[in-house]
Parts: structure tokens; C-alpha cells; sequence
């Protein structure tokens, strides 16, 4: 491999071309005689379906996270893929990542979509149709409506007055301490320090 120098002042390595060239063919020879000369055959990868689970993108979200040394990629800040074992730091572009083609092939599909048929088009025909009649039916009816909408405004002035009232309550206060304070100062007590003077 590296042939050591008779010059002791030449730090050097000094490596033997013809050896590792000869290796080099050997490896090559290797290659060809594996692959017969016919190329590998395609990987069949599904068909790209929907995700049947939510994305999680607001979990962490305002929470605060210490971050050492040791701690473990899953848990560093930003979004971990569990499927690619890569950390993304914002939520654009995790959704990015998750519908990209590196993930979707790490997780055995291809980009390629299904060809719908007309009776699966009609079947999702029928079934946003149902969803649209409940949500229809679900409508709130006006005087209802109207209702919910006095008991939140007496809720707010019930509110209101009690505030209001707070407010007097501790207006009289204050003015019973200050009469409280004359009444000191013509018995001959004075407060500590910082009482007002009349002249």
C-alpha cells in the first residue's frame, strides 16, 4: 500500500498507482458479472393514496424547549420525520416535506396518482351531497338565534352594573379613610411622614 521513502526528510506517503488500479478493474470485473449486463429491475412502488391521519403541526406550538448536546433528534426543535429521521424547523416546510417526493418514497409509494373510475366519482358524489344536506339541516333557526343573543347582552350589563357598584364601593371607602385622617389630625395624631399639611 504506502511504500515507505528512503529519504528520512520526505513526510510523504507514497502509494503504488499500478496496485490500486489493479484493484480498481478487479471491482469493475465484479460489477459487470453481477449485473449479467442487464440493468436492475424497477422497484414497483404503490400508488399515492390519502394520509388517513392528521398532521400535527400545533402541539409545540408557544412551548418553550431546552436543548443540550445529548438531547435526541426527535425531540430538537422543529418537526421530526420519524420516516426520513430529519428534523424540518418550520411548519411550511414539514407540509413540504411530507408531500414530497423523498418521503413519499421512503414510505414505499410513488407520486403517481390512481385513475378514478366513474362509479367511485359518483359515490364521492353522493357522499359530500349527504354531508352538505346535514350541515343544511344543522342551520340555527332565527329565533334561536335571537335569543342566545339577549341572554349574552343581559350577561354583559349584569357585568357592568357590578363593576359600577365595585367602583362606588370603594370610592366610599376611600372617602371614609380621609375623614378618618381629619378627625386624626384634630385629636393631635399625624400620620407617618408623608400626611398632607393645610395651611
Amino acid at each position: 500500500m504506502a511504500s515507505g521513502s528512503g529519504n528520512k526528510s520526505d513526510f510523504r506517503r507514497k502509494w503504488d498507482k499500478d496496485e490500486y488500479e489493479e484493484l480498481a478493474q478487479k471491482r469493475l470485473n465484479e460489477e459487470r458479472d453481477k449485473k449479467d449486463g442487464k440493468p436492475a429491475p424497477p422497484v414497483k412502488r404503490e400508488l399515492l393514496r390519502h394520509r388517513d391521519y392528521k398532521v400535527d403541526l400545533e402541539s409545540k406550538l408557544g412551548k418553550t424547549i431546552v436543548i443540550t448536546k445529548t438531547t435526541p433528534q426527535s425531540e430538537m426543535g422543529g418537526y421530526y420525520c420519524n420516516v426520513c429521521d430529519c428534523v424540518v424547523k418550520d411548519s411550511i416546510n414539514f407540509l413540504d416535506h411530507i408531500n414530497g417526493k423523498k418521503h413519499q418514497r421512503n414510505l414505499g409509494m410513488s407520486m403517481r396518482v390512481e385513475r378514478s373510475s366513474l362509479d367511485q366519482v359518483k359515490k364521492r358524489f353522493e357522499v359530500n351531497k349527504k354531508r352538505w344536506r346535514e350541515e343544511k339541516q344543522k342551520e340555527y333557526d332565527f329565533e334561536e338565534r335571537m335569543k342566545e343573543l339577549r341572554e349574552e347582552e343581559e350577561k354583559a350589563k349584569a357585568y357592568k352594573k357590578e363593576k359600577q357598584k365595585e367602583k362606588k364601593r370603594k370610592a366610599e371607602e376611600d372617602l371614609n379613610f380621609e375623614e378618618d385622617d381629619e378627625m386624626a389630625a384634630v385629636m393631635g395624631f399625624s400620620g407617618f411622614g408623608a400626611a398632607k399639611k393645610n395651611h
